[in-house]
């Protein structure tokens, strides 16, 4: 009789050896709740929301959710909309974290802050007012200001993408379709949120008028 022995790992074909290594790594993410990006349909299809569809970040959240929720359309008024996403605050900082021995700032901390919520038609909290902060430390150079200008606005420019992507995880959770589908048992909403587009502050940078480093967005 023949006995059978194993072929050793190195003498696999190495598609063999891809392939094997591939389905390891997505079993391990499987293990770990890891899930790719993709469609995510929410329990809404017409979407209100006060943030301004101009701006760098009312565009691209809009980008963000319609991509992640095809079917879903934005509407210019209130009342046609299903869901109203209603941004409560949006506030950005810069502060001075590390000085040199010449008293010149060596350290920037970025900040924002923002403040949304979700209602229904009827006017119920399906999200009540709910906070996201994104803080990020640059180092800076008095002799490269113009570098350091733009390095800050590339800084802040990847936070408002970070938050956009929380609010969609946001908006697509398992309790925002739960909640949408029992408006009985939400609170009604008696926060007075202005049906105009909200304000969207001015990224700071260390040369702005010191008047306007907390930013402006908040009502």
């Amino acid at each position: 009789m023949h006995s059978t022995r194993p072929i050793p790992f190195s003498n696999l074909p190495q598609t063999s050896i891809r392939v094997f290594v591939c389905a390891v790594v997505f079993m391990l993410l499987a293990a770990c709740g890891f899930h790719l990006k993709g469609v995510s349909p929410l329990p809404f299809t017409t979407l209100y929301t006060n943030i301004p569809e101009n701006s760098e970040f009312g565009a691209g959240l809009r980008r963000a959710i319609i991509a992640s929720s095809p079917a879903t359309r934005f509407v210019s008024e209130p009342a046609q909309a299903q869901a109203r996403l209603e941004q409560l605050g949006n506030r950005q900082t810069l502060r001075e974290i590390s000085l040199d021995t010449d008293g010149q700032v060596e350290e920037y901390e970025l900040n924002i802050e923002f403040v949304f919520q979700l209602t229904n038609a009827q006017g119920n909290q399906v999200l009540p007012p709910t906070t996201l902060r994104v803080t990020r430390e640059v180092p800076y150079d008095s002799q490269q200001v113009q570098a350091k200008q733009s390095e800050i606005g590339v800084v802040f420019m990847q936070m408002r993408q970070s938050l956009i992507d929380r609010i969609v995880r946001h908006l697509s959770s398992p309790d925002v379709s739960e909640a949408f589908s029992n408006p009985e048992i939400l609170p009604f909403n008696d926060i007075q949120v202005p049906d105009v587009p909200a304000h969207e502050p001015e990224t700071p940078t260390p040369w702005s008028d010191p008047s306007k480093r907390s930013g402006s967005g908040f009502f």
